[in-house]
């Protein structure tokens, strides 16, 4: 008994169901991580080479960046599913010798009426969008642990300052600003945009300003723009103008060759003149150093009673106390973290309002760094400030050295000055000021820095070309000298 074949062939349609995507639109998945993503626990290990500390946030980011692209691919794959059948199907008998099938024509919607089905018509989304607020003092890396996660995930990655968003019609950046600098980043793909990370720094300048304003006059800068980015952050369909400014200056030509610049302004001519971008499956990160909610959460852990046993909070003769506010944030950590125990309430008595909050279902929190992490980010990451400062003066042909004594100077300084990791950059542009404008175009070819060149009382030491062993030597005491004390 011979069975029937069942022949599988592609179809020829009298007439096309769908719009054909164009070629950049084809092969989407590409844009994306690929199906192999690295685990939140690879994620965690990649940070750890170079952010120092902050191992809770390190792992609240890893697994939500981690389950928003594992959403994002399912939300995909089940629109490719819903979109249409395989254009490889089965046919009949019939078919199977004319290789030609019907178009499949539906009735005019008046003439037939039309049945309802149960089955969704848009793919529903297996999860739903967690974006992350991050609160943590300056200096303590939030910007960096972001930074680096778009460089490991390889995605469009772009920030923005809350501090220059307004509301709509007013003087100052719109909220739609961070979305079309995502679209730069992606180099003005919207598909690979519509995927990206757009991180949101200084989002504490945000909070609404009841103190300063009245019933009559609107907080465009504060409460307006929350508002504004209420939509945005829970998904919707952003217009972003995709032509250059007509204020660009003309880029000169040389005996008639193009040059880069020219040929970029070509490819904004052909470009169209809006682009419009599906923030549903875009990661938002937002941060800020949030001065002042300690201040908010401490009124609530610390409630007050009556009688012989009550317990009564112990006055803290700090900064908050007596109601003046650091510049910097202290390095200083303190014996419980206040930041710890943040709820939403205490952010929307900070002065955000519950819809924004409740936007954010993530939240994390950054400890100010000690004098341990201080010193690893001078000496142990990826990037390090000494590895940076040695390469420096390399390409002068100049070795320099840190003994032990002065790094550990440099970071009680830094902790003095407060401004975490940022402010050992300051210390060092100081600490190197007088060897940086010496070295260069001399014969000095080795630079020790010591204890006491950091502290001032002595100038830091140079040799010349030939005084290697000298050098090294003077290294060596300095080192025995810290190890005996």
């Amino acid at each position: 008994r011979v069975h029937p074949l069942r022949v599988l062939f592609r179809n020829l349609q009298t007439q096309a169901r769908y719009e054909s995507p164009s070629h950049d639109e084809q092969d989407d998945s590409s844009f994306l991580p690929r199906s192999g993503l690295a685990t939140p626990r690879q994620l965690v290990r990649y940070l750890d080479e170079y952010v120092i500390g902050q191992e809770t946030a390190k792992k609240v980011l890893s697994v939500a960046v981690f389950n928003h692209y594992t959403r994002v691919r399912a939300n995909l794959a089940a629109f490719d599913d819903e979109s249409g059948p395989d254009s490889w199907s089965e046919a009949n008998a019939g078919d199977a010798h004319s290789g030609v099938s019907s178009a499949h024509l539906h009735p005019h919607p008046q003439r037939a009426l039309p049945q309802l089905s149960l089955q969704p018509r848009q793919p529903v989304s297996l999860f739903e969008k967690s974006n992350v607020l991050v609160i943590g003092p300056t200096g303590s890396g939030k910007t960096l642990l972001a930074r680096t996660l778009a460089r490991v995930l390889d995605v469009p990655f772009s920030v923005s300052d809350a501090t220059s968003f307004t509301q709509a019609g007013y003087v100052g950046e719109d909220v739609d600003m961070c979305i079309q600098r995502l679209l730069q980043a992606a180099n003005w793909d919207s598909y690979r945009a519509s995927t990206g990370i757009v991180y949101i720094d200084e989002v504490d300048k945000i909070a609404r300003k009841s103190s300063s304003t009245t019933e009559s006059s609107r907080d465009v800068g504060g409460e307006g723009v929350q508002q504004a980015l209420l939509r945005m952050m829970e998904g919707s369909v952003v217009t972003v103008q995709g032509k250059p400014s007509s204020l660009e200056p003309p880029a000169p030509t040389a005996r008639g060759r193009s040059s880069p610049a020219a040929a970029q302004r070509k490819s904004h001519r052909n470009r169209p003149d809006t682009y419009h971008i599906d923030t549903s499956n875009v990661l938002f990160i937002l941060s800020g150093a949030f001065v002042g909610l300690d201040t908010v959460v401490k009124r609530r852990v610390s409630k007050g009673s009556i009688g012989f046993t009550a317990n009564l909070a112990p006055k803290e003769e700090d900064s908050d106390s007596k109601g003046f506010m650091p510049f910097f944030t202290s390095n200083r950590r303190s014996p419980e973290n206040l930041l710890e125990m943040v709820e939403p309430s205490d952010l929307v008595k900070y002065g955000f309002i519950p819809e924004f909050i409740s936007r954010l279902p993530t939240l994390t929190t950054l400890s100010p760094l000690s004098t341990q992490d201080l010193r690893r980010i001078l000496t142990d990451v990826r990037g390090s400030l000494i590895s940076q400062y040695t390469a420096l003066f390399g390409h002068s042909g100049v070795e320099i050295r840190f003994t032990t004594a002065s790094i550990d100077q440099i970071c009680l300084r830094a902790i003095e000055r407060g401004g975490g990791a940022r402010g050992l950059r300051g210390i060092m542009e100081s600490l190197l000021l007088d060897a940086m404008y010496e070295v260069p175009g001399s014969n000095v070819r080795y630079v020790l820095i010591t204890g006491d060149t950091v502290l001032g009382k002595s100038p830091a030491l140079y040799w010349m070309r030939g005084d290697g062993p000298a050098f090294w030597a003077a290294w060596a005491d300095e080192e025995q000298r810290a190890e005996r004390h």
